[in-house]
C-alpha cells in the first residue's frame, strides 16, 4: 500500500513511472513513487517532494524569487475548475479516509509575484497520473493556465521550466512496461506556455517479464 498524507500535508510523490521501476532509468524513477494526499506541498523548487520516495532528483532552485502561498486544497481547486474534464472530477475520491490521490509542488513558472501551483492527479490503485494542471495567482485567487489529460501523465518544476513527462506504450507492452517516454519541456512566454524542447527515450526490454498487457481502447 502507497504511503498517504492527509489534506495539507507533506505526502509521497505519485509516480506515473513507477511502472518502470525495473528498467533501471534513473531520470523516469526520480518521477514515480506511489502515494495519495490532497493539498500535499511536495514542492521540487523548494526541496524533496516526498518524505518516504527512493533518493530523487535534487531540488533546484526557481527562476526567480517569489512568495510562497499558503499550502492550497489542490481537490477544491481541481473540482471548482471548469476546465478539468468531467471524468477525472468524477473519479477524484479519496483512496483511504480523507486523503485524496494528489501531488501538488510550488515553484516560479510564470514570473508572477507569487508561487504558481502544480497539481498531478492519480489514481489510487497504481499511482498512474491522470492530470496535470498548472494554477497561477491572480488577485486572489488561481486560474488554470495549463493542463494534460492523457494519461499517463506527469508535472514537474524544473529550473523555472514545466516538464511533462508522457509514457509511450507500444501494441502489446504491459501496464509495468511501456515501450518509453516523451519528455516535453514547456516555458511561460507571452502569457501562456509554449513548448521548448521535447525529447523521446526508449526502455529496455526485461524478459520474462509477466505483466499484465494494457487493454485494447
Amino acid at each position: 500500500m502507497r504511503g498517504l498524507t492527509g489534506e495539507g500535508s507533506a505526502r509521497a510523490r505519485g509516480s506515473i513511472q513507477a511502472v518502470s521501476a525495473a528498467l533501471a532509468v534513473p531520470t523516469a524513477l526520480a518521477l514515480l513513487v506511489s502515494g495519495c494526499g490532497a493539498g500535499g506541498t511536495g514542492a521540487r523548487d523548494e526541496g524533496p517532494a516526498h518524505a518516504d520516495s527512493v533518493a530523487g532528483a535534487a531540488a533546484t532552485p526557481s527562476a526567480a524569487p517569489s512568495k510562497s502561498p499558503d499550502n492550497v486544497n489542490a481537490v477544491a481547486l481541481i473540482k471548482d475548475d471548469p476546465k478539468v474534464a468531467p471524468e477525472v472530477k468524477r473519479d477524484l475520491k479519496p483512496c483511504v479516509a480523507d486523503e485524496y490521490p494528489v501531488d501538488v509542488s510550488y515553484g516560479n513558472l510564470t514570473k508572477g509575484s507569487a508561487d504558481d501551483v502544480v497539481v498531478n492527479v492519480l489514481t489510487c490503485g497504481d499511482a498512474v497520473g491522470v492530470g496535470s494542471y498548472v494554477y497561477r495567482e491572480r488577485d486572489g485567487s488561481y486560474e488554470n493556465v495549463f493542463k494534460a489529460e492523457e494519461p499517463p501523465v506527469y508535472a514537474e518544476i524544473d529550473r523555472g521550466d514545466l516538464v511533462v513527462t508522457k509514457q509511450v506504450y507500444d501494441k502489446g507492452d504491459p501496464v509495468s512496461s511501456p515501450s518509453g517516454e516523451n519528455v516535453i519541456t514547456y516555458r511561460w512566454t507571452s502569457g501562456h506556455f509554449t513548448e521548448k524542447y521535447r525529447t523521446h527515450n526508449d526502455y529496455g526490454k526485461v524478459v520474462g517479464d509477466s505483466a499484465t498487457p494494457v487493454p485494447a481502447g
